[in-house]
């Protein structure tokens, strides 16, 4: 069985945990060492048990810790070669992972990591790359899609395989522009190489939706132009008019900025 564990989903730290019996991967890790190792311990997990490490892309909220845990614990980094020559210049990641333990993704390509199968993809965002990855394990499919400024063709086609997805809400448009923020950071989250909004996340749930669809969880939701009560009532709304109801055509549920879940079982 594939489980799921989100250790964070936000501006202040992003880091996700699938896991089955034998085998395992962290998805980014903008999550300090200190407060993963508690949070492996408080869910009667090892951390030893992690064997390779994703990266979406090179923002610092995502990468920070990488090279710190990816030393530490011996983990190979998967990311694209922009999105590693990335890493290397962030300032933000003050060690830097080991050229013996650099591996190269290529979107559209599918690597055989242990049990599981992944593909990343082009998802457009203001970093040097950015991807999602559509993971397969036996039958269960695991897609997840952050920092997305916008739903391209080719990730429709991934969201439309998905029974299990991650993807981004991260602002309410009203919000957004009726917000503190100064006007070109406004303008750079809309701009279609930002993030992703409540209405377009709904929309492309509910347009390329497949009928095995399982589980959403909203990720990455700002703190200050957003609140997990108003995204999902936003999507639900959208969902039904559209005919789909979320908890009972599928879970839908909020990952917290900050906190870890509880373990969600992927079946």
């Amino acid at each position: 069985m594939l489980r799921f564990i989100s250790f964070g989903s936000g501006s202040s730290g992003n880091c996700y945990y699938l896991y089955t019996e034998t085998d395992s991967l962290i998805i980014d890790a903008g999550v300090g060492i200190r407060s993963l190792k508690k949070y492996f311990r408080d869910y009667g997990l090892d951390i030893y048990k992690v064997h390779r490490i994703l990266i979406t892309h090179d923002h610092a909220d995502h990468i920070k810790c990488v090279g710190s845990l990816s030393h530490d614990y011996q983990l190979p980094v998967f990311a694209t070669r922009t999105v590693h020559e990335g890493i290397d210049r962030n300032f933000c990641v003050v060690r830097k992972v080991g050229a013996e333990l650099r591996h190269y993704v290529e979107p559209g390509v599918t690597v055989q990591l242990g049990e599981f199968a992944v593909t990343p993809f082009t998802v457009p965002h203001d970093s040097s790359d950015n991807v999602g990855y559509m993971i397969e394990v036996q039958d269960t499919t695991f897609c997840i899609i952050t920092d997305a400024g916008r739903v391209t063709d080719e990730m429709a086609q991934y969201i439309g395989r998905a029974q299990h997805l991650v993807i981004e809400a991260n602002h309410d448009c009203e919000m957004l522009q009726q917000g503190p923020y100064p006007q070109y950071l406004k303008e750079r989250i809309a701009n279609g190489f930002g993030h992703l909004n409540n209405e377009a996340c709904g929309r492309a749930i509910a347009t390329n939706m497949c009928e095995h669809l399982r589980h959403v969880w909203l990720c990455h939701l700002s703190e200050e132009n957003n609140h997990p009560e108003l995204a999902r009532k936003t999507i639900e709304t959208i969902l039904r008019s559209y005919g789909i109801v979320a908890g009972k055509d599928f879970e839908l549920e909020v990952l917290k900025r900050t906190k870890p879940t509880g373990i969600f079982d992927c079946v």
